[in-house]
């Protein structure tokens, strides 16, 4: 059949003068046909693609490619010298648009791309494949004949997933990119997944989170995109190694109780020539009228959600990283985009749907369809929206109404927060409604609060960078901050950088500044979060009710010339009550009255200003015993001492 070299674990054909024909065989039935072709075909993956298979005792490569309008498709590769027309794929007769064959003596390692001949002047594109399971390493665009049969050693992980990622579960959640979190310095490279599998596991464990999310890994052609701007679909990036070694990744994750969060994109995609866009040159995958087929602010095609094939191709990708990679999650970008027709645009640049309003139907069934598909195939992970707008119910189930997202990030939250620990104390008293006002609607969705990666960039600072006063003041504001956000209902989110007070912005070319952390105010916010993360996960009333109006209470929003603010989180259990007190100025509060819901002795159990954490270390709670003074509308008080810029929690002593 041929010559091949060993390169690595996988065989390397050369190019043969004589490769055989393509031979006709197909991996779909009747039945794959109607389902994609009605939209509700959710495995696509495991037929089109290229697919190593043996027929008639040969072994060789499967491909199928959809493309409608072509009139003839060619798979080129390094083993036909990328010559078009020796091997010809047939096109399906049943008017699905699939071009399929097998090319005996094609194999693991082997180089292709599709040759696409459309009936539009004949017009020829050469193209990945859109399922490719691997690709080349960037600038190259070519896709990989690729497989791997990894076995997986998470199987305790799996088992127990239900429980750690439920709703009423501590969710502490590290964003990661994984191109700029550490780099090796002597060779100038970012850490490849293997690496990763090493120094980002032991790093997350030993930090006590309890999930990491990273920014798109999908097959991306351009750096500063980030990774959002995706053209592999299906391919975990070359840039750091192989499919197998990010699955590696992934498996250690899970072996040592951490989850992983895909971040995915399905609201839009790049123009590159190898990519999706204009695909068997007509509008395949994008929506072809432009008002809803592209994107000004990303110069990028948006999805025709309406499309069923295309509404297959998403869901089975969504599906593919939860079956294929074990991921415990998607979050999903740029929500509010595909919500609204008119999101980004000037009047006139929009078209209304057929009720005249602004939101995308076809966008929001397909959200619902993708959720409900998710959730029923993998009842236990979640889907996270990344979503910036009033819109009622994202993170409510699709049979009331609702888009049937597991959570929502807290977009007002963390801009109302970060808006209001921006300002001078002296200036916090005439804001308190910044803080206050979150608690009005926190609990009309699954909130998830998030200080992601888009706070740090663009001119925006760190978050560090953001807080005012001199050196003691500004970390004992971040520790604040932490302390406040933990104790706020809702999950966490803090991206790479922030638990160390990183004090320049994100920069994806280069590494986070870990020489930081030889300084003692970077040390102490690192041991800061380290312990937050411990108690979120200790304390029943941080997460129990996390997304319940029941797991929440005010003692008092009113102290604003103070600007202390004073409240309580509840579990099932009101044993495992917490009041939890913030002072957001320099000044300590010292015997501060408090009211407080019964009897009973209070014992500090956090304090954000403690030495090892560079804090004063100088107000401590002795244990305190409750006098029967009524205050803020409790029959019992105490008087307690609050740091200054500091947060403390208490317990009923039992």
């Amino acid at each position: 059949m041929g010559r091949h070299s060993i390169k690595g674990n996988f065989k390397y054909y050369q190019p043969l003068e004589f490769m055989s024909e393509v031979i006709a065989h197909s991996l779909f039935t009747d039945f794959d046909i109607d389902l994609f072709k009605s939209g509700k075909h959710y495995r696509l993956y495991e037929k089109f693609g290229s697919h190593i298979i043996t027929v008639n005792g040969v072994e060789g490569t499967y491909f199928a490619v959809w493309a409608p309008s072509a009139k003839a498709v060619s798979v080129i590769g390094d083993f036909n010298y990328w010559l078009e027309g020796d091997h010809k794929l047939n096109v399906r007769w049943d008017e699905s648009g699939i071009w399929e064959g097998f090319i005996p003596g094609v194999g693991k390692g082997n180089i292709y791309k599709y040759k696409i001949q459309s009936h539009h002047n004949d017009i020829k594109t050469e193209k990945a494949d859109p399922y490719a399971r691997r690709n080349e390493h960037p600038p190259k665009t070519a896709s990989v004949v690729w497989e791997d049969n990894y076995k997986w050693k998470d199987s305790k992980w799996m088992k127990s997933r239900k429980e750690n990622n439920a709703l009423d579960a501590p969710f502490s959640v590290y964003e990661v990119h994984l191109g700029s979190w550490r780099k090796k310095m002597e060779e100038n490279r970012s850490l490849s997944y293997a690496e990763l599998a090493e120094d980002l596991v032991a790093y997350v464990k030993d930090m006590n989170f309890t999930h990491v999310e990273l920014m798109p890994i999908m097959e991306y052609p351009y750096d500063p995109s980030w990774g959002y701007q995706l053209t592999g679909y299906f391919a975990p990036t070359a840039r750091f190694g192989y499919p197998d070694e990010f699955k590696l990744l992934v498996d250690k994750l899970h072996q040592n109780g951490i989850g992983i969060i895909l971040d995915w994109v399905p609201s839009h995609f790049p123009e590159d020539a190898h990519g999706l866009g204009f695909f068997d040159n007509s509008h395949l995958y994008e929506h072809p009228d432009r008002r809803k087929g592209y994107h000004p602010d990303w110069k990028s095609l948006i999805f025709n959600y309406g499309r069923n094939e295309v509404k297959s191709f998403l869901i089975s990708n969504a599906l593919f990283w939860l079956d294929q990679y074990h991921a415990d999650g998607l979050r999903v970008d740029a929500v509010a985009s595909m919500l609204f027709l008119d999101y980004s645009r000037e009047e006139g640049e929009w078209e209304p749907n057929m009720f005249g309003g602004r939101e995308n139907l076809e966008a929001i069934a397909f959200m619902r369809e993708m959720n409900e598909a998710v959730y029923s195939a993998f009842p236990d992970i979640q889907t996270i929206a990344e979503e910036s707008t009033s819109f009622p119910m994202v993170s409510k189930p699709t049979y009331i109404g609702g888009l049937g997202f597991g959570m929502k990030w807290m977009m007002g939250w963390m801009h109302d927060t970060l808006q209001y620990f921006a300002k001078e104390p002296v200036y916090r008293k005439h804001h308190q409604n910044d803080l206050t006002f979150s608690m009005t609607y926190a609990f009309t969705e699954n909130f998830m609060l998030p200080l992601s990666h888009d706070e740090v960039v663009y001119g925006k600072r760190s978050i560090l960078g953001r807080m005012p006063g001199d050196e003691w003041q500004r970390f004992a504001n971040l520790r604040l901050l932490y302390g406040y956000m933990f104790t706020h209902p809702g999950t966490k989110l803090l991206f790479q950088g922030a638990e160390f007070g990183q004090s320049e912005e994100w920069n994806f070319q280069q590494s986070l500044d870990w020489h930081l952390l030889q300084y003692e105010p970077h040390k102490g916010v690192q041991a800061l979060i380290k312990d937050l993360n411990t108690f979120y996960k200790k304390e029943p009333a941080l997460f129990e009710k996390q997304f319940s109006g029941e797991g929440f209470e005010w003692i008092d929003y009113n102290d604003a010339e103070n600007s202390v603010l004073v409240y309580m989180r509840k579990g099932n259990d009101p044993k495992d009550d917490l009041i939890i007190a913030c002072n957001m100025t320099p000044v300590p509060r010292e015997n501060y009255r408090m009211g407080i819901p019964r009897k009973g002795k209070l014992k500090e159990v956090f304090n954000s200003d403690l030495k090892k954490y560079f804090g004063s270390g100088n107000y401590k709670n002795k244990m305190k015993t409750s006098k029967a003074e009524p205050w803020q509308f409790r029959d019992n008080s105490v008087e307690i001492n609050i740091p200054p810029l500091g947060m403390l929690v208490f317990k009923y002593a039992k």
